[in-house]
Parts: structure tokens; C-alpha cells; sequence
């Protein structure tokens, strides 16, 4: 199985990384963005550097449409998975359309309503994870996680 993990760089890549328990032992591809971090921590890893800034830049939005198309039709992940942000859309949308099952975990941080890139990819998801009750309540189709720190507090 192969697994395709997309995500911003920063806090959701490092939410990413920390599903490694899940995702080390699967043939996978990383998208993210490039940065010093991210070249470091990728280093043995097969990975496509994304177009950034995301954020209001339609030029980035069809560059990473357009690496998406390519990637998925070439790799054909049987998942994708994202902790988002803004370059998860095109992934996703087109992931779905391709036949990919479609994974999207929401950020911590978002306690009582969807990321922007959530909300968006909606439609499009197999699974959408969020990690408080009250968005589950708000979203009934989000599955709820608990966070690993929050059990061992």
C-alpha cells in the first residue's frame, strides 16, 4: 500500500511526523513545503517539495494542482493523508476524484469549527478526524481522536 502524506510545513508536518507509527512500515511519498526542518527530518525519504505560500496565491494553487495531478496519477496512493494545510486541497479533491481513499486530521488547535482547507475538502474526504467533542457534535461525520498527551496527563 501506498501512502502519500501531505502537509504544510511547521506544526503540520510535525502533527504528521507523529503519526509514524502508523505510516513507518508503508511505502509512502511526502509532499510538503521545502525548509530547513523539513530537508533535515526528510532526509531518507522519498518526497516533492510544494509550492509555497498557499495562502491567497493562485499561481501556487495551480502549481500544486498541477503536481498533484501528476503525482497521483503516477504513484496511485491507496491514501493520502493530510494534516493540512492550504496545499492538502488540491491533493485531496483530486486524490478522491482519482479513486484514493482521502484522510484529513484536524489540527488541535481547531476546537470549534473546520480549518478553511477542512471545510473545503468536505465533500471530498473518506475520513475526517478532529480531536475535540465539540466539532465532532458540529461535524457528525468527524470521527474523534484523543490525543496521545492528553491521555498520558
Amino acid at each position: 500500500m501506498t501512502i502519500l502524506l501531505v502537509c504544510s510545513s511547521g506544526g503540520h508536518f510535525k502533527a504528521l511526523q507523529q503519526l509514524h507509527p502508523f505510516w513507518e512500515n508503508q511505502e509512502r511519498v511526502w509532499v510538503t513545503f521545502r525548509t530547513k526542518t523539513t530537508e533535515a527530518a526528510l532526509i531518507e525519504e522519498k518526497v516533492y517539495w510544494a509550492y509555497s505560500p498557499t495562502n491567497r496565491n493562485l499561481p501556487n494553487l495551480l502549481r500544486n494542482l498541477l503536481l498533484a495531478g501528476k503525482l497521483i496519477i503516477k504513484i496511485k496512493p491507496k491514501v493520502i493523508i493530510s494534516t493540512g494545510a492550504g496545499v492538502a486541497v488540491p491533493f485531496l479533491i483530486l486524490g478522491k476524484l482519482l479513486g484514493s481513499k482521502t484522510v484529513f486530521i484536524e489540527s488541535v488547535t481547531r476546537i470549534n469549527t473546520l480549518s478553511l482547507s477542512a471545510k473545503l475538502v468536505l465533500p471530498f474526504l473518506s475520513v475526517l478526524y478532529v480531536q475535540w467533542p465539540q466539532l465532532q457534535v458540529r461535524y457528525p461525520q468527524a470521527e474523534l481522536v484523543i490525543p496521545q498527551e492528553v491521555l498520558d496527563f
